[in-house]
């Protein structure tokens, strides 16, 4: 069995292996034999991994907010189910904020709900008059007992 020395050529061959000896060699502290080059990078894309993820799910409560705030016609027959995705999506972001992804939500918030309102348009066949802005700031779409009252068009 050939033994790979080169941390480089481990990456490009098992990148499991190649983050097992990177723990390994952080751990003793054995700096000058990093791989610095592939560590930025996977660093880098865990940190957009992370940032995408909150993302959709914050995404997801403010769709689901807006359906059950405003689409009148359709609150009697789905507000449990409403209520219950977004009690599941603000559970999944309290797992998974931390203080640098919750400041960057807020940043993004703007963003997000311009694309939540995009998809909630689509849904109601664009019936609905929605707010342009967002309605809800980010403590209130974090809330886990939050549920606003609901609009009578």
């Amino acid at each position: 069995m050939t033994i790979i020395t080169d941390l480089k050529t481990l990456y490009e061959i098992d990148p499991d292996q190649w983050r097992e000896e990177t723990i390994k060699i952080l751990k003793e502290n054995r700096l000058n034999e990093l791989d610095l080059e592939n560590l930025i990078e996977e660093l880098e894309d865990l940190g957009r991994s992370e940032k995408n993820a909150v993302e959709s799910v914050l995404e997801q409560v403010i769709r689901h907010l807006l359906l059950l705030q405003y689409w009148s016609q359709e609150y009697q027959y789905n507000q449990s189910h409403w209520k219950a995705e977004i009690t599941g999506f603000r559970t999944q972001l309290k797992r998974k904020l931390t203080t640098n992804l919750q400041n960057y939500l807020l940043k993004e918030l703007p963003s997000l709900y311009e694309d939540a309102l995009a998809y909630v348009n689509q849904k109601t066949n664009f019936e609905v008059e929605f707010p342009p802005e967002s309605p809800y700031s980010l403590t209130e779409l974090l809330n886990i007992n939050y549920f606003p009252e609901p609009e009578h068009n």
